[in-house]
């Protein structure tokens, strides 16, 4: 296999941003969406959201059987290497629109 082929191991971009571009480019996604989307468990998907929101990265409230999640784009990367990017350049990158946008409002619905 050749780096590029997609069973070859390695990928630019982890689960963690992958969940987060997704959950920050569709706020009707769900769970069991992101799951199918990044190709891995729904539970996985769970701990990743769950990691995100604990970091600080999201913020969740309830509206009925739905979570809402708030993406705090002013909170910096966590790796020394991205030191003083925060989410909102990240997203700009992986999304190619201007950094800066303010608060971006996302839901799912746990499913």
């Amino acid at each position: 296999m050749t780096s590029g082929d997609p069973g070859s191991g390695w990928t630019f971009l982890t689960n963690h941003a992958r969940v987060l571009s997704l959950v920050a480019r569709n706020p009707e996604i769900r769970m069991r969406d992101l799951a199918t989307a990044c190709q891995v468990t729904e539970r996985a998907v769970q701990g990743i959201v769950a990691d995100l929101e604990t970091g600080g990265y999201l913020t969740r409230s309830r509206e009925g059987r739905r979570n809402r999640y708030h993406i705090n784009p002013d909170t910096e990367l966590r790796h020394p290497a991205e030191a003083g990017h925060t989410v909102a350049s990240l997203l700009a990158l992986l999304d190619g629109t201007p950094a800066g946008n303010g608060d971006r409002a996302v839901g799912s619905d746990g499913n």
